[in-house]
């Protein structure tokens, strides 16, 4: 199991410069082996939004959910990213993320420097 950082797949679907060092694991992804937790979907669709307009945020998020699992916010998840957050100096997002990849074994693969060195954690440069 992975999951796929959010600036990556904004990235991705920005097409930016890095875009091509995410292409390989996106290509990868599929509901049996992608996580995306709910703030992934909420992160990326803001932004794309924000960048690219509402249809561009719609192929998105659709695009998102036909590759990977969803992973909803729970009780227990939230309250281990507090204590992430707490014990990492990390935001709510990147709180959550590190989190919900903890309770399901998962690799995050990321470029964000607040993961870096971290147990579980792909980091691409």
């Amino acid at each position: 199991m992975f999951c796929v950082d959010s600036c990556e797949w904004i990235e991705y679907f920005s097409k930016g410069p890095l875009a091509d060092k995410y292409a390989a694991w996106i290509a990868k992804a599929k509901p049996s082996s992608c996580l995306v937790p709910a703030i992934v979907f909420f992160e990326v669709y803001k932004k794309i939004k924000r960048e690219q307009g509402q249809d561009a945020a719609e192929y998105a998020v659709a695009a998102m959910l036909s590759c990977s699992t969803p992973v909803e916010l729970d009780d227990g998840t939230a309250v281990l990213a507090a204590d992430f957050a707490l014990s990492k100096k990390l935001g709510l997002a990147d709180a959550i993320i590190l989190a919900t990849i903890s309770q399901r074994n998962a690799l995050l693969i990321t470029s964000d420097k607040h993961f870096k060195g971290m147990s579980g954690i792909e980091f691409i440069e």
